[in-house]
């Protein structure tokens, strides 16, 4: 299981001494603790493997936001560090797809779902989501989906 791994990494992060690791990986278990929180409020079961996946994809998006501030703020070393933290972090997802296997599996969604016009983009989107939670980037897809369906 993925909190497995984060948390072996954690144990692993304080036994050397690695500040920026053991730091980054205490904030993933913080984030993945309220997330558990809000599901439990909500009803729902702790997270599963995918949503974690999703809630590291979120994660790192956060950090690449806050470095390209920081650059423009001229704080190249804040920008640095979260770079670092991304670096931590996207050690726990699985490889990332290519642009070519992501064209691929977007044209193999859309003759699965049969989808014929953009109305249809939220089915491929879908049956992307099920397929390839984690390894695919999902703005890229969106796109990809959507100039496939406009003809």
């Amino acid at each position: 299981m993925l909190r497995d791994q984060i948390n072996g990494a954690l144990k692993d992060a304080m036994k050397s001494g690695e500040k920026l690791k053991l730091s980054t990986l205490r904030l993933v278990n913080a984030a993945i603790k309220n997330a558990d929180i809000e599901a439990r409020g909500g009803g729902k079961p702790p997270l599963d493997d995918a949503a974690v996946l999703s809630l590291l994809q979120k994660l790192i998006k956060q950090r690449q936001e806050s470095a390209v501030l920081y650059e423009k703020g001229g704080r190249g070393e804040l920008a640095a560090n979260e770079l670092a933290e991304i670096k931590v972090i996207e050690g726990f997802l699985p490889k990332q797809m290519s642009d070519a296997e992501i064209d691929a599996a977007v044209k193999a969604a859309i003759a699965e779902t049969g989808a014929t016009s953009v109305k249809d983009m939220g089915k491929v989107i879908g049956a992307l989501r099920g397929k390839y939670a984690g390894q695919m980037d999902f703005g890229k897809a969106s796109g990809l989906v959507k100039s496939a369906l406009a003809g």
